[in-house]
């Protein structure tokens, strides 16, 4: 059977015209069916601009757009219409199987749960990112959907990282590790000392606290903070990023010996610049959700429009919803409560620190 996927096409900064692109393209390299939902004026004219269009694409209307400094849930509220909110009515009536979106992430996440509603046991659904590091990919979660936790949540991040870790990169148990400022289990705020209680008393393979630092040693497979962190980690490695290779251009232009250098090893800055590109990983799953989203940057371009697409493919495939529960299901949800209690008490009575 076909996917089908709905592509919020008129969220993004970069507009319409790399959405129908990344569309394109996706459809022309894999079996999927692209829905570009949006003003069909605007996406019939900018599809004509394609001198070859592949079979698979389908202009479905929506008449309101939710711009990126509105707020999510005043939008989803008022805007029925919006591109966002269509999407995802489709995937709710059966007629699309995945929903991705460049757009607003807060209406994104709004308008999922308003349609698909949460997987059983998860109180809050988040957004796992894939981060490069030395030695093999990395899954961090939450990266910008809750920045307000309590350690129940930070757990079901855990096992939902791991779930899609797993699943993603055939990994049979993932490690998982719990950002602090030190590696000892005493270390961090009260809600990162309860979560490591929390972990601690679980089957998961949780490997203790990890820093900062560790980030990109690529020694653990799944990372979980809070959304404030997790956003901030995200942004931080993004601008690096870029200025590393800012820097690079500049000191390569500065002397004949340095150009030949670069024309040496061409190839391996290449291989860095993908590694380090966002558009090479398309998007965010928005994990814990009785469906699929996935959460574009909001300056994707028709690369990683076309990469979102296909992990979309891949995650309704491989069942990662399915696996989330099943590994929830391990987990009794009266037991995790009472554990985040007992975790809670032996913070604050000074145990384990």
């Amino acid at each position: 059977m076909t996917l089908r996927i709905a592509l919020d096409a008129m969220g993004g900064e970069l507009g319409p015209e790399e959405m129908v692109a990344g569309a394109i393209q996706a459809v022309g390299e894999s079996e999927l069916h692209v829905l570009l939902i949006g003003d069909e004026n605007i996406l019939s004219r900018v599809m004509q601009k394609h001198a070859q269009l592949p079979a698979g694409l389908q202009i479905v209307h929506a008449s309101q757009v939710v711009s990126m400094d509105e707020s999510p849930f005043e939008a989803i509220r008022k805007k029925k219409d919006s591109s966002i909110s269509k999407a995802f009515a489709y995937v709710k009536k059966g007629e699309a199987d995945a929903v991705v979106s460049a757009g607003n992430s807060g209406a994104t996440m709004a308008s999922a749960i308003k349609s698909l509603g949460r997987l059983e046991n998860i109180s809050r659904p988040g957004i796992a990112s894939v981060f490069p590091t030395l030695k093999k990919p990395l899954v961090m979660m939450d990266v910008g959907a809750n920045v307000d936790c309590r350690p129940q949540h930070l757990f079901q991040f855990g096992v939902m990282g791991a779930a899609f870790s797993g699943n993603l990169f055939r990994i049979k148990k993932p490690s998982i590790g719990l950002l602090s400022i030190g590696e000892e289990g005493g270390k961090g705020n009260v809600l990162v000392k309860s979560a490591h209680e929390l972990f601690r008393k679980s089957s998961l393979n949780f490997i203790g606290n990890v820093e900062g630092r560790d980030i990109f040693q690529g020694d653990v497979d799944v990372i979980v903070c809070d959304g404030f962190v997790g956003n901030v980690c995200l942004k931080v490695s993004e601008g690096l990023a870029e200025a590393i290779i800012s820097m690079l251009r500049t000191e390569m232009s500065k002397s004949v010996t340095a150009k030949m250098g670069y024309m040496l090893a061409r190839k391996a800055f290449h291989q860095f610049g993908k590694r380090v590109d966002y558009a090479e990983y398309g998007g965010a799953p928005l994990l814990g959700v009785n469906g699929t989203g996935i959460v574009c940057h909001g300056r994707s371009n028709a690369k990683a429009i076309k990469n979102a697409i296909k992990v979309a493919g891949e995650m309704i495939r491989s069942r990662v919803n399915a696996h989330i529960t099943e590994l929830l299901s391990e987990f009794d949800a009266r037991d995790t409560l009472e554990n985040e209690t007992d975790a809670a008490e032996a913070v604050q009575s000074g145990e384990g620190s």
